[in-house]
This record gives C-alpha cells, structure tokens and sequence, in this order.
C-alpha cells in the first residue's frame, strides 16, 4: 500500500526541488537528490512536481479540483445506475405478481 504523505510534507518537498533546480544539469537529477534526502521516490516527487505545474495552470490537464469533482460525479452515477436497476426489478416483481387484481 502507498504511503501517504501530509499535504505540508509535500509542499516542502517540492519547495526544496524548486530550489534544487538550477544547481543540477537535468530536472530528474534535482528530482534524484531531493527524493533521496526526504526519503521519497524520485517518480512519487516527480508526479507531485508534474500535479502542481497542472494545479497552477503552467501544463496542460486537469486540476485536482476538477478530478475531485470527476470521481465525485462517476461515484453518484454509478449509485443511481445501482438504484435504477433495483426500482426496475422491484417494478417488473410487482407487475407479474400473481392474483393481483387488474383495474380495468
């Protein structure tokens, strides 16, 4: 299981990559040494680094507020598929229920 990291950790971590920037030759190397002193892998701050230029509108994508309200979205959709089907097969229960009396 991933490991979760507070939202103050991850801000410092990518402050610190910030300002390890200009004193290596290549972003994946700063990535490389700030990982390495946090104890964080360097993909794990490579994608923090990648979903905070989103997050700021300097790359293109989609925010994290707008993932947010996505799952959010995708999880009510799916609960009123679920509650659907339930009111169809509780509807097509009732309709054949023998002996019921028919209103004509």
């Amino acid at each position: 299981m991933p490991r979760q990291f507070p939202p103050e950790f991850r801000q410092r971590a990518l402050r610190m990559l910030e300002e390890a920037l200009p004193e290596h030759e290549t972003e994946y190397a700063a990535i490389r040494h700030v990982g390495a002193k946090l104890g964080v892998g360097p993909e794990t701050l490579r994608k923090w680094r990648r979903r905070a230029e989103v997050d700021a509108g300097t790359r293109p994508g989609v925010t994290s507020d707008e993932l947010a309200e996505i799952k959010r979205l995708k999880r009510e959709n799916a609960e009123l598929r679920r509650a659907n089907e339930i009111l169809k097969a509780a509807s097509a229960f009732f309709a054949a229920e023998p002996g019921r009396p028919t209103t004509r």
